[in-house]
């Protein structure tokens, strides 16, 4: 019978339910995370350049995700002491002390979360999950073995991510620093004729700045 194929969970899917074997314990997830966001990010494998310089660019940030309630979480198809003595060798010879857990996975996270690289035997992909409070998996990057990471745009992401469900906005374009709009936020279009008409009588009255009915922004308070 052909094995069924597995692609990565979509946008808006709920994290699948897994027990996990991490340098730092077992972790059921997403339920251990409930009420906090975490990324879990995927790496080919242990002792190579592109995923050390990675590891050491968590780390390096890992107190500013954990001020937007994030935790980080580490994977990849690599023995739990594997992933030790490679975090030994990090501390060692770069002086950075890996603090959040690295999932030892046996090859079945990688294929619930279709993560194994084609053509290249057990390795994963350079996948990121952004997770939210609800356990909800709210974006997804996707990278080569050859590209590592840019953790800023990480962080941008989650900190925009959550100022977009707090204050029911959306984000421009390389946002703070947009081209158009510097750092304001941008106003869901109106919906019906009064909502466009209503939104330009705001304008005038400088509750916010329009282009138009239907591009409103407006500094973030």
């Amino acid at each position: 019978m052909e094995k069924e194929a597995k692609g990565m969970p979509l946008l808006g899917d709920s994290f699948p339910e897994m027990r996990v074997q991490t340098t730092r314990g077992e972790i059921h997830l997403p339920n251990d995370l409930k009420g906090k966001w975490f990324i879990l990010f995927s790496h080919p494998a242990d002792f190579t350049p592109v995923c050390t310089t990675e590891f050491v660019a968590f780390q390096k940030r890992y107190e500013q995700f954990k001020e937007l309630n994030c935790d980080l979480i580490g994977m990849s198809v690599d023995q739990v002491f594997a992933h030790i003595k490679w975090e030994e060798w990090i501390k060692e010879n770069i002086g950075v002390e890996i603090e959040f857990p690295i999932i030892a996975d046996t090859g079945e996270v990688a294929q619930k979360l279709g993560l194994i690289h084609p053509g290249k035997g057990t390795n994963t992909v350079r996948a990121v999950f952004i997770v939210d409070g609800n356990g909800s998996i709210r974006i997804i990057f996707y990278y080569p073995q050859e590209l590592g990471r840019n953790m800023d745009e990480l962080l941008r992401a989650l900190k925009g991510m959550q100022i977009s469900d707090s204050k029911k906005v959306a984000m421009p374009a390389n946002w703070p620093d947009n081209e158009l709009i510097g750092d304001h936020v941008i106003i869901p279009p109106a919906k019906d004729v009064d909502a466009a008409k209503d939104r330009l009588k705001k304008a005038k009255e400088k509750e916010f700045e329009c282009y138009d009915w239907w591009f409103c922004h407006k500094k973030l308070k």
